[in-house]
């Protein structure tokens, strides 16, 4: 007998809704290409999740697509993400409400030269430090999950090597943030980086530190 899923419930789908929006920005902002890259969010013990292989204009209230923190489908019919596991890794393992993963062209760039991505700007800060690179492991595995969750060790971001970015938050729009930030500033190292004869000027564990601790209290209350 196939197995029973429910409805999605109100904060369910006004999640989903946001869910939606926020993975057609990324198309919109040049940060994937297609059906790449993925977005997720939790709510309560549910994970919605984009489902794998959808052009995201095509989808829709109907479409939504939900599991459990076992990764056992809820909600829809819809197969999720092929990077569930990676997804479902970092909810079990920080306090995440949503996840954003991109293959940002200049993110993906400096994740095939370095360990680390160079500390360029203050913003560093805002991702918990210099953004750590995890070692290559093909899509959707354990063993991608797992390097992704070493790199992002007292980080809210991190680089995947030869294949893309990776961030969460508290909110959508936090996680999303996040992701176009680290996009940034690998964009101008990469600039920066390749003025003959020059190289680029990177901010002190110090000043880092201090960039962190005003960046807490930045913004509206």
């Amino acid at each position: 007998m196939a197995e029973q899923r429910r409805d999605a419930d109100g904060d369910e789908a006004r999640a989903w809704d946001e869910l939606v929006a926020t993975a057609r920005r990324t198309v919109a902002d040049g940060l994937v290409v297609g059906t790449s890259g993925n977005v997720s969010v939790r709510v309560g013990d549910t994970v919605l999740v984009t489902p794998s292989g959808v052009p995201y204009d095509r989808l829709t209230p109907a479409d939504v697509t939900g599991v459990d923190l076992s990764g056992r489908q809820v909600l829809g019919t819809l197969v999720p993400t092929s990077e569930l596991p990676l997804h479902l890794a970092v909810y079990r393992s920080t306090d995440a409400h949503a996840i954003v993963h991109t293959h940002a062209v200049h993110a993906t760039a400096v994740s095939t030269l370095v360990t680390e991505l160079p500390a360029i700007h203050y913003m560093t800060g805002a991702l918990g430090g210099p953004v750590r690179v995890a070692p290559y492991a093909p899509y959707g595995t354990p063993e991608l999950a797992a390097h992704a969750l070493r790199a992002l060790d007292d980080r809210s971001g991190c680089l995947l090597r030869n294949h893309g970015t990776l961030t969460y938050g508290d909110t959508l729009d936090r996680a999303y943030d996040r992701t176009a930030q680290l996009e940034w500033m690998c964009r101008v190292w990469l600039t920066a980086s390749s003025v003959p004869g020059l190289s680029p000027s990177l901010l002190t564990e110090a000043e880092l530190a201090e960039a962190g601790e005003r960046l807490r209290g930045y913004g509206q209350r």
